[in-house]
């Protein structure tokens, strides 16, 4: 196994970080700590590592950014097992163990449950949220049921097949979260993706972020993302989108611009009920009728909305992915 850790400026954390690999049940591994361009004290303590554990190798670059940090790694891997590691986090000491006891022959990767931490104060509610939502993915068919309502894996906590990740071409760069377009890319090459059904990393969220500080991660670069990958998978059907919410409005005007007919909004509040929205009209749950190939687009994130309309599509005879898609 290798362990691919960017890190650039992390003279505060890589202590923490690379400590918890090293300490690792499961020994079996090599560390490519990548220096990507720092301007503190981070190349010192690499080397440092280094020094004290054979296994550590410090790269030095002058700045190619998190994506061509990681290809780099990824270049430079000699094992079947690619395991990621951020230079702020935590893992905890038997998350390699399980991760390699969890991985299946026939998966690509496999991710951990997760906890969020901030050092300064409790993480936000919805990030919390998330970490539970991330934590309870325990299955490809689960990660692949809700790929498109967000990222479905941390990134930073996956073990990955090196073969699986450069068939699939590695990390690009674009205008978009380079995580989760690649699990979209795996997925839609068919490969199995799950996650470990435990916490066994500490996932530090801070304001410096790249998730908080760069544009890729945005919310409408997720929602161009989800478009790109949706307008593939459903050209050609005619889309249902429920929730005329600011998401399910904006989501229809990028897959309108991707080439794909929006059939219908559907809505519960009797204010949009008989309207239009983009020209589309807005319909009543209990109103609403199918074309034979259609496809409904869950645009809903409310709290208990989702299981809602999942339960309202299945008693209509409809089937999760074949006839709907959750996609917030």
């Amino acid at each position: 196994m290798t362990v691919v850790l960017p890190a650039r400026n992390a003279e505060a954390t890589i202590d923490a970080a690379l400590s918890s690999i090293l300490g690792q049940t499961f020994r079996e591994f090599v560390v490519l700590a990548i220096d990507d361009g720092s301007t503190d004290g981070t190349a010192a303590r690499l080397q440092h590592f280094a020094r004290e554990d054979a296994r550590v190798t410090v790269v030095s670059t002058g700045g190619m950014g998190l994506v061509g940090a990681l290809n780099l790694g990824l270049e430079k891997t000699r094992t079947p097992l690619l395991a990621r590691m951020d230079a702020d986090d935590v893992s905890l000491p038997r998350r390699f163990e399980k991760s390699v006891a969890a991985l299946e022959p026939d998966w690509a990767g496999v991710g951990t449950g997760v906890e969020i931490v901030r050092a300064d104060r409790p993480p936000s509610p919805n990030l919390q949220a998330y970490g539970r939502w991330l934590s309870s993915l325990t299955s490809p068919q689960l990660v692949f049921r809700d790929r498109f309502i967000e990222s479905p894996l941390c990134h930073p906590s996956m073990l990955l097949r090196t073969d699986a990740l450069r068939a699939a071409g590695g990390w690009r760069d674009g205008p978009f979260p380079e995580d989760w377009e690649l699990w979209l890319r795996l997925l839609e090459r068919g490969e199995q993706l799950s996650v470990v059904p435990e916490v066994l990393h500490q996932w530090t969220d801070h304001d410096r972020r790249l998730t908080r500080t760069d544009e890729r991660y945005a919310l409408e670069r997720h929602l161009s993302l989800k478009a790109d990958y949706l307008a593939r998978l459903l050209r050609g059907r005619p889309i249902t989108l429920w929730g005329a919410t600011d998401t399910g409005r904006a989501l229809s005007k990028a897959l309108t611009a991707l080439g794909l007919t929006i059939a219908r909004f559907v809505e519960l509040d009797a204010r949009k009920v008989g309207q239009r929205i983009h020209g589309v009209p807005v319909v009543h749950p209990d109103a609403l009728e199918l074309e034979a190939n259609a496809h409904v687009l869950s645009c809903v994130a409310a709290k208990g909305a989702r299981e809602d309309i999942r339960a309202f599509l299945r008693a209509r005879g409809l089937e999760e992915l074949r006839d709907f898609t959750c996609v917030a």
